[in-house]
């Protein structure tokens, strides 16, 4: 397996230093058509993207996550200032990829400013995960001041009503709103981030012409993942493996309008549908024609990305529970590099069931989360939300 570029190394992540992510993502657009540099960004497994659960924390309590005095306990394991900057100095020896400070809600760590002008001081590129209830014109200041160079923010609703109540907080919806806002006038990078379950699918078409409106840099939705935070997801938000590939045709076209940035997360069947729609257009896709969605595949846990708990468990995505290592006990750079969880990731030859013997599992694998969830352990295992049936198994069952 090849080892992932070091800093000293001609690396593509340094582009990310040569200006905002917006202006990185559009200078590979354009250059070339993207495809020498679409080959170097996706340098396998190279890291590129790490979330980090700065604080569990948090000033809501929202249907899918912790109750708050079980994250306001929890809190008093977050990593000390010391042992976060330690962290970010070995994360920037493995890669100078984008860090995304999240939480819980990461402006409930007093020294959340502190820790990302250090990330930027050793080239990392700073990102953050918000509610933006706790954004106000102060605050946003002391983000700008701190370096960040983009800001998401979490609205699971097109409407107050919808988002208040996944929230369990009235008007949490508006204080968003206000956050962004504030963010904006300061000339800061934003994103909406939603997920998206039953409680709001009917309402995405406005999520979509919301983030339109509101004139963010990005629009990224996230397929509700059964586990998350330590907390069971009911089964009854879920959305139909039909009702998901019915979602994710509907966010290939409008990624077709080139209105605004968009990004399938805990999606992988997108990157199929997406090839299945432009092959029948006959359409060759690259950089150009279908943005950062061409750069990337499905599933990327433990392959391109990481998710960090507030006390230094490393995992390879935020819900997928298996523990690759521990940054309090080992260096980051060896548990990137040597744990068994993300070598079993790696290896697409252990995908099991459909999975394994699909045309398209170079490019989609199928959510590992799901698989873990549905089998009761086995992350390998195929994707239980996917309708797609392999060319191998049709032609196997109509005896070919």
């Amino acid at each position: 397996m090849p080892h992932p570029s070091k800093p000293n190394d001609s690396n593509p992540s340094d582009e990310k230093r040569k200006g905002t992510i917006k202006q990185v993502y559009q200078s590979i657009k354009d250059k070339d058509d993207g495809h020498s540099h679409a080959r170097k960004f996706m340098m396998k497994d190279q890291l590129r993207l790490v979330f980090w659960e700065t604080t569990a924390g948090c000033n809501l309590e929202c249907v899918h996550c912790r109750r708050l005095d079980v994250a306001h306990e929890m809190m008093k394991s977050d990593l000390t200032t010391e042992q976060s900057k330690q962290l970010m100095d070995n994360i920037a020896a493995e890669s100078k990829c984008i860090l995304v400070l999240s939480g819980g809600e990461p402006l409930f760590r007093p020294d959340i400013y502190e820790l990302a002008e250090y990330g930027h001081s050793i080239g990392l590129t700073m990102a953050l995960a918000t509610n933006g209830t706790l954004v106000t014109h102060e605050v946003a200041q002391k983000i700008v001041d701190a370096k960040i160079q983009r800001v998401s923010i979490s609205l699971d609703g097109a409407s107050a009503q919808t988002h208040d109540k996944f929230r369990n907080l009235p008007g949490s919806f508006e204080s968003a709103m206000r956050g962004l806002k504030n963010l904006q006038a300061l000339g800061m990078e934003t994103q909406i981030n939603s997920t998206i379950a039953k409680h709001n699918v009917h309402e995405v078409k406005q999520l979509y012409q919301n983030a339109i409106d509101l004139g963010v840099e990005a629009l990224h939705i996230f397929m509700l993942v059964p586990v998350g935070c330590g907390v069971k997801i009911a089964d009854d938000a879920m959305l139909e493996a039909e009702k998901y590939e019915e979602v994710l045709n509907w966010f290939y076209e409008i990624s077709r309008e080139g209105k605004i940035q968009t990004k399938a997360t805990c999606a992988p069947h997108y990157f199929r549908i997406m090839r299945q729609r432009a092959k029948k257009e006959g359409i060759t896709i690259s950089p150009k024609t279908h943005g950062m969605a061409a750069m990337t595949k499905g599933c990327l846990a433990g392959q391109s990305i990481c998710f960090i708990s507030h006390k230094g468990e490393v995992f390879p995505c935020g819900y997928l529970p298996v523990e690759a290592g521990h940054v309090l006990k080992q260096p980051f750079t060896e548990i990137w590099n040597k744990s068994q969880v993300f070598t079993d990731l790696r290896d697409q030859d252990k995908l099991g069931g459909k999975c394994g013997v699909c045309e398209y599992k170079k490019v989609c694998e199928g959510c590992r989360a799901r698989a873990f969830f549905d089998t009761q352990g086995d992350y390998m295992a195929e994707e239980p939300y996917c309708i797609y049936e392999p060319t191998s198994i049709k032609q196997a069952l109509d005896g070919k």
